[in-house]
């Protein structure tokens, strides 16, 4: 599992003063890991980091290779046909056809802790990115990082309203 650590002394601030007023902190843990599980699934749909940064495009073999795998994409003399251009033009980064690192966003919420990530075997090379042979044969090429784990601006005053709701008595 990747880690991410939060080091924003507010946010520790206020989960510690959480924990000493309510000792479990479950509810509001699980509040957090729903809202950073959601706002992760959302970046695919952006295309952009928790920092705001947009991805990188993908490269025009990626393109390819995914535009190749339909039928109707290429015609006879090997260009693309209205179709395969239409692929083309739609395919955004992180996002293949199945979706399923985009749908496999999990939290574990503890008493005192949440984390987030993903079962798919590929979700820290797109996350921290890679070189073409780093593991062996792949990738076949270079992977620029595209972070989608993370805690934005937006998610960090959620978190702290999140935090104070439950502070109030």
């Amino acid at each position: 599992m990747i880690n991410i650590e939060i080091n924003d002394r507010e946010v520790l601030d206020a989960l510690e003063g959480l924990v000493r007023r309510l000792g479990n902190m479950s509810p509001a843990m699980q509040d957090i890991g729903e809202l950073l599980a959601e706002s992760a699934i959302q970046r695919f749909s952006d295309g952009v980091g928790p920092d705001g940064e947009a991805w990188k495009e993908n490269s025009p073999a990626t393109i390819l290779a995914y535009v190749d795998k339909y039928k109707g994409s290429r015609s006879k003399r090997g260009g693309l046909t209205k179709k395969g251009q239409t692929r083309a033009g739609s395919k955004k980064p992180l996002i293949g056809e199945t979706k399923s690192l985009s749908t496999m966003i999990h939290y574990s919420a503890g008493r005192d802790r949440v984390e987030i990530g993903s079962p798919q075997v590929y979700a820290a090379v797109q996350q921290f990115g890679a070189k073409r042979g780093q593991f062996g044969a792949a990738p076949w090429g270079d992977i620029p990082a595209r972070p989608f784990l993370g805690v934005s601006d937006s998610d960090r005053g959620s978190i702290l309203a999140i935090v104070s709701g439950y502070m109030l008595p």
